[in-house]
């Protein structure tokens, strides 16, 4: 069979699927399917509330992979086996494009639907830190420049790093590599930090393949602590473990303000008003990637993201900014806005 006449097969599938009350084998389902950030995920599910309670049938069905794993699934082709939407708190990169585009996922609408912030934090009851970006790579990188030599970090507590922090132990909990709240850390916290340190800020001017390697792989000899896609675990382990600190999304944190506080980077604290702003150094935007071969199979999918994309919504004032999204500026969400009804598809990733 053809890639254009397996493509065809598939729709038919999905249509019938979508129509029906499901199939053998798990193939065929009913209504929307999103897959993929832990970060976007609150604003998703509420979002598909909303249009539940609006537009009446099935509830959208929202999982939380983590960026990567949910733009995997997403990327193995169109059909009901597969999700409408990649929720992502980073953009796709061109090698899941190419993945997508290999798989027959050839018309992606990517949408920005706001801006969210990376938090380091600490139990309520926890000590302060105003941690710099360096400090963060100094503390967390696997390998550490020491006396002009790239070596296995020596640190085990903050204020080796940094004499002006606690002397308690380094133990962080933070995402897994499938996550792109980790992918964001490392590009906004890890290489920025990496970069202001005299070695290695010469190691990327003499190679930056190996700079990136070093700056973006963390220990592994227990400080760093993978804790899953599960932002709650996160939370539960910094209020039962004293001392211990935790990255994971800034509306994360808004919801849990009575259990944990953020820490400064760079002497700002994040906040609604710093990550918009771009102030706070650990600021990132957020993504939906829509599968365009999927809008007119799935009954109520353009819908869907049209509610997601509205001024009730992901503007300022709307219910994904009480759950703790930082809204897009007006003339960028009617952009992105614009984009949705118009369906128009994404270019290549640089």
């Amino acid at each position: 069979m053809t890639r254009t006449l397996a493509t065809f097969a598939a729709l038919g599938a999905l249509a019938l699927s979508a129509c029906g009350d499901g199939g053998a084998g798990g193939q065929g389902r009913n209504g929307i399917w999103a897959a993929g950030s832990s970060t976007v995920f609150p604003f998703s599910t509420r979002v598909a509330e909303t249009f539940s309670r609006s537009q009446g049938g099935a509830t959208p069905r929202v999982e939380s992979l983590g960026t990567g794993g949910g733009i995997q699934a997403f990327c193995q082709g169109i059909g009901p086996a597969t999700p409408d939407i990649a929720n992502a708190s980073r953009q796709m990169t061109a090698n899941e494009f190419d993945t997508c585009a290999r798989n027959g996922v050839t018309d992606i609408i990517e949408l920005k639907i706001g801006y969210d912030g990376i938090v380091v934090a600490t139990a309520r009851t926890g000590a302060s830190f105003d941690l710099r970006l360096q400090d963060l790579y100094l503390a967390l990188a696997k390998e550490v420049p020491v006396n002009g030599e790239i070596v296995a970090n020596p640190a085990t507590q903050w204020s080796q790093v940094n004499p002006a922090l606690p002397a308690q132990r380094i133990q962080v909990y933070g995402p897994p590599p499938t996550s792109g709240t980790r992918d964001a850390f490392l590009e906004l916290g890890m290489t920025p930090g990496a970069a202001r340190l005299p070695e290695m800020a010469a190691l990327e001017g003499s190679d930056e393949d190996r700079f990136e390697s070093v700056a973006h792989t963390l220990r592994e000899d227990g400080l760093w602590i993978d804790s899953g896609e599960n932002d709650n675990a996160i939370l539960q382990t910094l209020t039962r473990t004293p001392g211990s600190l935790g990255v994971f999304g800034f509306s994360f944190l808004e919801e849990n303000m009575d259990a944990v506080k953020a820490e400064t980077i760079d002497g700002v604290a994040p906040s609604v008003d710093t990550i918009a702003d771009g102030s706070y150094p650990l600021a990132r935007s957020l993504y939906i990637y829509v599968k365009k071969a999927h809008i007119d199979v799935i009954p109520g999918l353009a819908e869907f993201v049209n509610e997601f994309m509205s001024d009730a919504s992901a503007g300022r004032g709307g219910y994904l900014e009480d759950r703790g999204l930082t809204p897009l500026p007006a003339e960028e969400l009617a952009q992105q806005r614009q984009i949705a009804q118009a369906q128009t598809v994404m270019t290549r990733p640089e």
